[in-house]
């Protein structure tokens, strides 16, 4: 028998981006990181793209690229999001597969996944066609090829499923081993029913279709995948590759795959160190002749189906009741104790979908005006999706119109595509997966509801929403903060809509800290154009007065607005944005709101703020989200600064007091112990943000915490520490004879390394390999031959390898 192990990770996140924005805000719970998305990269996408493998004496021996090796699918829309955020771990994802290509018999080891993870069995026929035509489109502009197999969003499936993958060319599929329902011999008529503890996993299986055709499907092992998720086999990449190893049917009449599928974030996100787990496993697998690395197409190739199998219809891998979790009451719950307490998923299911049948319609309709085909131009729209460059835009709208458009027209035809657009991420799978209808997930896919019924009205006249909350009342909260799910859209989906105006509002609030404007700048996917700008200081408070242009980089719309913003002091931050009024009434307006200003008549500017010709009044809330932390921390800078120095004199005031108490083994009062660790805590990171760090200090620093038992912030001091070991190990990079910088962190690692656990050292051990096949040679062979400088680098490069726990060839 022939024995192949594959294992597949399946890396996704939702789509978190703010529909009006086009960009992931700051999310606190993600602290130290700006977001999850920006988190889960340093803990599991950007440690596989280079993972550890441990020597005997627990040192790094190696780094490899774990997608090389393994079965993967990456999210499209995450993959958006990792090419501009974070392009080097995007540049290896991609590399990974272009190296597998050769590695596994000219197929890659990335798959496709349907677009926004949708439930395909519950969406209708055009939106079911147009997720796996778009992920395979983002598929093929990054991965350079035709995708062989495709994974389902949850591995649900149905035949209405199968038939759109066949008809899109996708030659596989992997689900969990429970959506089989029966099996056979090919050739043979007799079914054998079987269950996930009956059906063998280690062959594929072909599944005939209605339409006379077939796809092969993989049934990945159950009790293996679990433990890789839940059951701890991650603690040891040795004892996984064992596992899989010893999973083979004893009989030998054909080639035999035991292969695994799970969440790819359990290989480092939910398990620390699970990529290195991963990288030991394959390093022993190849090492051994037990059994042989694959990926599922390589497999098919050598194994073609033996079997054929009929699935359960409407079944899934994470919902023992099929797909019900995305849409009934059905008991799954993520949280045990709100099991059968999800009465809201089955209205809001059917709030959204009288949302996108009602929406439709005026698609159709109000598309027919430009072209023959609305629905093939939703479909090829993913190539402006994926390039948003104004002659893109230019070419997809002259190629797909039946007219020459005028600017108004050019408008409406991208707001009803984006209204498409914002209709499939609406149905994203997370919003129905979690146990409360408040949950972030849920309301992300209510504010993509929202953006729809926005541009609907903008681009119809008709406003869908009053109808849609009436659905929503139908969704009840478990939660006692909220009734039900129209509450939910009222507290926390309506404040998050955004216009060209409000742009201006955040432009004319934001203006007041900045020194200067002039010309075009960037506001998230927006751009703002200022002219007439005028800004007066006196003493803190600030006035601004302009005139700016808005435009959308998405929908291509514009307005022209005029603006005032004010700063008091504090939180009296205000603006007023209008719109345009005549040059000569501007420069009135303005004159005088300047000359009232500067008689420091507040109450006076208040009221031409007021009657400012139809201008809307804003305050800092209406500030987006990363703005409005900056200037609130701006704002915040001298509260700051007073309560550092009242902390300090504490805890100068009395050290030795707190140093006795130690000495005598006595607890420090909460009263003393809280400023000085703040203080300590304060120091340390301050320290470590500067360019030329006082080593000495920062090592007294450390040690004052250890003698008062002070506890430090771990995971801020980890971040902090990472960054500063970086930024020193990329400059080793650029300038490798500076043994300063070997010096310094070696120092940096002797001194925070046993404070926290938090230190990501991945970059610098990386760099460090690098030098070990470059710089270290040649230092090397130099101090051999008695080259003082180079026996210093090399006992220093020695040194440094201890504590970034590698080990020197």
């Amino acid at each position: 028998m022939t024995k192949y192990i594959c294992i597949h990770g399946h890396f996704y996140q939702p789509p978190r981006e703010n529909p009006w924005l086009e960009d992931v805000e700051m999310q606190d719970s993600a602290h130290p990181h700006h977001d999850w998305n920006e988190r889960i990269t340093e803990e599991c996408y950007r440690q596989n793209a280079a993972s550890r493998i441990l020597g005997n004496d627990r040192k790094v021996v190696d780094i490899v690229n774990n997608y090389e090796n393994m079965s993967f699918n990456f999210g499209p829309t995450l993959l958006s999001w990792l090419e501009e955020k974070a392009p080097d771990v995007y540049g290896r994802i991609l590399e990974a597969d272009k190296n597998s290509v050769k590695k596994f018999s000219g197929h890659g080891s990335a798959i496709a996944q349907a677009y926004n993870h949708m439930i395909l069995p519950l969406a209708n026929d055009r939106d079911r066609q147009t997720q796996v035509q778009w992920g395979i489109y983002d598929f093929k502009s990054r991965f350079n090829r035709e995708p062989e197999g495709m994974w389902l969003p949850e591995t649900a499936v149905d035949t209405p499923t199968l038939e759109t993958l066949v008809d899109n060319g996708i030659k596989f599929t992997i689900l969990a081993p429970r959506q089989a329902k029966k099996v056979r011999p090919l050739g043979e008529e007799e079914w054998e029913e079987v269950n996930d503890s009956t059906l063998d996993t280690t062959v594929p299986y072909t599944c005939k279709l209605p339409s006379g055709r077939e796809i092969a499907i993989f049934f990945y092992n159950g009790p293996a995948s679990h433990d890789i998720a839940y059951g701890g086999l991650l603690h040891s990449g040795e004892n996984l590759a064992n596992r899989l190893t010893n999973s083979f049917p004893e009989e030998n009449e054909q080639c035999k795959i035991v292969h695994i599928a799970t969440d790819g974030e359990s290989f480092g996100h939910h398990h620390r160190h699970g990529d290195m787990a991963l990288a030991y496993c394959f390093h022993h697998i190849s090492h051994h002749d037990d059994a042989e690395l694959t990926i599922y197409a390589e497999f098919l190739d050598k194994c073609p189906p033996r079997h054929e199998v009929e699935i359960w219809e409407d079944s899934s891998w994470s919902c023992v009741h099929g797909v019900e979790r995305w849409r009934s009451n059905c008991g799954c719950a993520g949280d045990q104790s709100k099991s059968g307490q999800q009465q809201w998923r089955e209205p809001l299911r059917n709030a959204l979908d009288w949302l996108r049948d009602s929406m439709n319609k005026i698609y159709e309709q109000r598309m027919s005006e430009f072209t023959s085909d609305p629905w093939s131009v939703r479909g090829d729209y993913i190539s402006v999706i994926l390039d948003r460059s104004p002659e893109n835009i230019t070419s997809f709208i002259e190629d797909h119109t039946n007219q020459e458009l005028t600017d108004d027209d050019k408008v409406t035809f991208m707001k009803l595509l984006e209204m498409q657009r914002n209709a499939m991420l609406m149905y994203t799978s997370c919003g129905w997966f979690f146990d409360h209808i408040g949950g972030i997930e849920t309301v992300q896919i209510m504010q993509y509801a929202a953006r729809c019924i926005q541009l609907c009205h903008e681009i119809s006249g008709e406003d869908l929403e009053a109808e849609f909350m009436k659905f929503l009342e139908d969704a009840p909260s478990n939660e006692d903060l909220f009734e039900n799910g129209s509450e939910v859209y009222e507290q926390y989906v309506k404040p998050s809509k955004i216009d060209l105006v409000r742009v201006g509002a955040h432009f004319a609030l934001s203006s007041v800290f900045e020194e200067e404007e002039k010309g075009e700048f960037p506001v998230f996917c927006y751009s703002a154009k200022i002219k007439d700008f005028s800004r007066i200081e006196a003493g803190i408070q600030v006035l601004s007065v302009g005139r700016i242009h808005i435009k959308s980089q998405i929908t291509l719309e514009t307005t022209d607005l005029d603006m005032i913003g004010l700063y008091l002091g504090g939180q009296n931050l205000l603006a007023t944005v209008g719109p345009r009024m005549g040059g000569k009434r501007f420069q009135q307006t303005t004159d005088k709101l300047i000359k009232t200003f500067h008689r420091g008549e507040n109450v006076e500017v208040f009221r031409l703020m007021n009657v400012w010709p139809e201008g809307r009044n804003y305050s800092l809330k209406h500030l987006f989200k990363d703005e409005q932390r900056r200037i609130v921390n701006e704002i915040l800078a001298t509260t700051f600064d007073e309560i550092e120095n009242s902390f300090r004199h504490i805890y100068e005031y009395h050290f030795a007091i707190m140093q006795m108490l130690r000495n005598m083994n006595m607890p420090l009062p909460t009263s003393l112990a809280a400023p000085a660790a703040f203080i300590i805590n304060t120091d340390i990171i301050r320290e470590l943000q500067q360019d030329q760090i006082d080593i000495k200090w920062l090592k007294n620093l450390v040690d004052q915490s250890k003698r008062l038992s002070l506890k430090l912030q771990d995971e801020v001091l980890g971040f902090e520490t990472s960054r500063k070991i970086n930024r020193l190990m990329d400059d080793f990079r650029e300038n490798p004879d500076n043994i300063e910088d070997l010096k310094l962190t070696t120092e940096l690692l002797a001194a925070l390394k046993p404070t926290t656990g938090s230190i990501d050292l991945q970059n610098p051990q990386n760099i460090f390999f690098e030098q070990v096949r470059t710089t270290y040679p040649e230092m090397q062979e130099k101090a051999e031959k008695g080259d003082e400088n180079a026996k210093q680098w090399v006992e220093s490069f020695t040194k440094l390898a201890q504590h970034l726990e590698l080990s020197l060839p």
